[in-house]
């Protein structure tokens, strides 16, 4: 039987959002921050020698330069102002994460509450910059050594590193004020209007091939059966959960006793959501990276490296499976589902799982069934970032369909979906609300009083 906020949810209709004035003006808000991001990614950065940099990035398209362009819409590639994007503050808050599981002074501050929470925020605005100053000042290097600056030296490095640094903290705060005052999350919709900004000059061109004959009829008929079936499997498998019972017991407040109840505790088949993806791609692309960087000056050392580590060879595919799996499980058990921690708060809670003790107990049983789910949540994030890279290696399919792209769209999507319906059910609950009390006030304003008793 479908509970009442089900029903709400069902009954919603374009009739109720034309009424919820607050959402469609965080929309509105949301739509106008985005613009400006997307408005900043082709203001170049000054110095830059347009031709050479074209050239150049065709280059670095196939090492980690063609994940931060993605990342980026696009930016990274015309040399913008928001050429990092906003990949410094997640690998800041990626490293803090980690670090807060690791080292007992952040693991304390993470349950001191707001004021702990704030200070971690802060821990990672300064990470940011730290990491945007280092990233910013190689990228400046490397423009000078590949001969893209019109005036190398100390001047032009200062100028990147200042635009570049500063084009990131501001994508920052345009995150945090999406966050606050629009609608989804907003690092979140940064990157996934980067990445969709992308997508229509990639089916141009996919399609520009397919009429001219370079790729046949059946392969583009294939690839777009391929990229709807893995569309709806990426978001069925984003919402599987595994359903734990748990079990509260009797209590007494006063002179009432209340039976005991019984909920669930959800685990997602992929806890650890899209950063197994990112981690993994990072680190394998380092030596082409390395090798586009340097000029392509490499060494026997990198040159065995690339011949059996460059993308599409089979060692490549292997590791990177690998890692993607390695990842999954470490960074579910040690950020996103820490058993210890569930089971202290089941335990702190009054609740249990029926059949299992409190405690020790509980954690043992919870690390039994999240390892049984992560092998099927790591099969499924490695078979679809392994997909597009055996179409475009081995099946010779000049279609970009990134795995870890599709992975940040849908589930981007998915929470700014539940996250609209949410404003509209709150609309919703507030309306009866209303409605009730006007109800309670004409009652009890249509009632007759009482006439007072004659006087003899």
């Amino acid at each position: 039987m479908a509970s009442a906020a089900e029903q709400m949810a069902s009954n919603l209709s374009w009739g109720a959002f034309s009424k919820a004035t607050e959402l469609r003006q965080r929309i509105w808000f949301t739509i106008g921050l985005l613009i400006i991001y997307r408005l900043g990614t082709y203001i170049p950065v000054p110095g830059i020698d347009g031709g050479a940099l074209r050239n150049f990035m065709e280059q670095a398209q196939s090492g980690i330069g063609g994940i931060l362009s993605m990342f980026t819409g696009g930016a990274l590639g015309r040399m913008g102002v928001f050429a990092l994007g906003i990949m410094p503050y997640i690998s800041a808050s990626i490293i803090v994460q980690l670090m807060a599981s690791m080292v007992p002074a952040l693991e304390q501050l993470k349950k001191e509450g707001e004021q702990g929470r704030k200070k971690i925020n802060q821990y990672t605005r300064y990470g940011t910059v730290l990491l945007a100053l280092f990233q910013a000042y190689g990228l400046a290097r490397s423009l000078e050594s590949g001969g893209l600056a019109h005036d190398p030296g100390l001047f032009f490095q200062a100028s990147v590193v200042i635009t570049l640094v500063g084009g990131t903290m501001f994508l920052m705060w345009l995150g945090e004020q999406i966050t606050a005052r629009g609608i989804g999350n907003g690092i979140s919709l940064i990157i996934f209007v980067g990445i969709v900004a992308e997508i229509p000059g990639a089916l141009a061109n996919f399609f520009a091939q397919g009429r001219s004959g370079a790729i046949s009829t059946p392969i583009v008929l294939g690839v777009i059966i391929m990229v709807i079936a893995v569309i709806g499997f990426v978001v069925f498998m984003e919402r599987a959960l595994r359903k734990l019972r748990i079990q509260y017991p009797r209590r007494q407040v006063g002179m009432k006793v209340y039976d005991g109840q019984s909920s669930h505790l959800p685990i997602k088949v992929n806890p650890a959501g899209v950063i197994p993806a990112i981690f993994a791609s990072s680190l394998l692309l380092l030596p082409v990276t390395i090798s586009t960087f340097s000029g392509n000056e490499t060494g026997p050392i990198m040159s065995t490296l690339l011949a059996y580590f460059g993308p599409g060879q089979p060692l490549y595919l292997v590791f990177f499976a690998a890692m993607i799996v390695f990842f999954a499980f470490f960074y579910t058990q040690n950020v996103s589902f820490k058993t210890d921690d569930v089971a202290e708060n089941l335990k702190n809670q009054g609740g249990f799982i029926p059949g299992i003790r409190p405690g020790k107990r509980t954690e043992e049983y919870l690390d039994y069934v999240v390892n049984r789910v992560l092998v099927i949540g790591s099969a499924y994030l490695a078979a679809v970032c392994l997909l597009p890279e055996i179409l475009r290696h081995q099946w010779s399919v000049p279609f970009y369909f990134g795995g870890t792209s599709v992975l940040i769209v849908v589930s981007v999507t998915m929470d700014t979906i539940n996250q609209v319906q949410s404003h509209l059910l709150a609309h919703q609950y507030e309306g009866l609300i209303e409605k009730s009390q006007l109800r309670g006030k004409r009652k009890s304003g249509s009632a007759k009083p009482r006439k007072a008793p004659s006087r003899r």
